[in-house]
């Protein structure tokens, strides 16, 4: 039986709902550098920019609906006999939205707003502009609550303890390419962590097992099988 599972989930999980993988084949994400909408020198540069590209992001994720491995990693977390951790690098709240609890979104949300100056945080509305005041301090330096290059992720300490505490790492549509989270899987290793890669083309990261296929048609079967071998809660 299968204790404590750690899930870290990428761009792929969320593909098949509408919302393009973070980078494409040409290096682009949403036709954008990532160097002129994702650093904060950026923000700095063209703050104008950056708030136009996620409001497009917000509203992107706000009209995708979420699929079946979503919904069927949600039913895994209430189901499963042990603790199953949901890690995601994803911005958007299509977990949440697809019945699971207590997601960590190492790379921030996009639902949500950040104060600059005093770090204060807040639901975004929609449009967020360059000349939004903070409701907490009145700066204006409200920024949307996205960990961009350069910095660092949230909840690092939270996802250690997590790891060490499962019997099984998933990684689940990500690359393995983008660190610390592409460090994950090489830690799980070192615990001695049984390691399985699910995703659309087999990563160059090295797992014990690897499924491969659309998200949406390996992970529930996936989930039905560690949830047949698992003692009912």
């Amino acid at each position: 039986m299968i204790g404590g599972i750690f899930i870290l989930s990428g761009a792929g999980l969320s593909a098949e709902s509408g919302l393009r993988t973070f980078r494409a084949a040409d290096g682009l994400w949403e036709d954008h550098r990532v160097e002129d909408v994702a650093t904060p020198e950026a923000f700095v540069r063209d703050p104008e920019l950056v708030q136009r590209f996620y409001n497009e992001r917000r509203r992107q994720a706000k009209e995708a609906q979420p699929n079946a491995a979503h919904k069927a990693l949600a039913k895994l977390q209430k189901t499963h006999s042990a603790p199953v951790y949901l890690i995601t690098q994803n911005v958007d709240d299509l977990l949440e939205r697809g019945g699971a609890t207590q997601v960590i979104h190492m790379h921030g949300a996009v639902k949500d707003a950040l104060c600059a100056a005093c770090s204060h945080r807040w639901a975004a509305p929609m449009e967020m502009r360059v000349s939004d005041a903070c409701p907490s301090c009145g700066a204006m330096k409200t920024r949307p609550d996205i960990v961009w290059f350069g910095e660092i992720p949230y909840h690092m300490d939270v996802i250690q303890d997590a790891l060490e505490a499962s019997d099984l790492f998933v990684s689940i549509g990500t690359s393995g390419t983008v660190y610390p989270a592409a460090g994950f899987g090489q830690m799980a290793r070192q615990f001695g962590i049984r390691t399985l890669e699910l995703n659309l083309e087999a990563s160059n990261a090295p797992f014990d097992e690897m499924r491969q296929g659309a998200a949406s048609d390996i992970v529930p079967t996936w989930v039905d099988e560690i949830l047949a071998n698992s003692p009912s809660l």
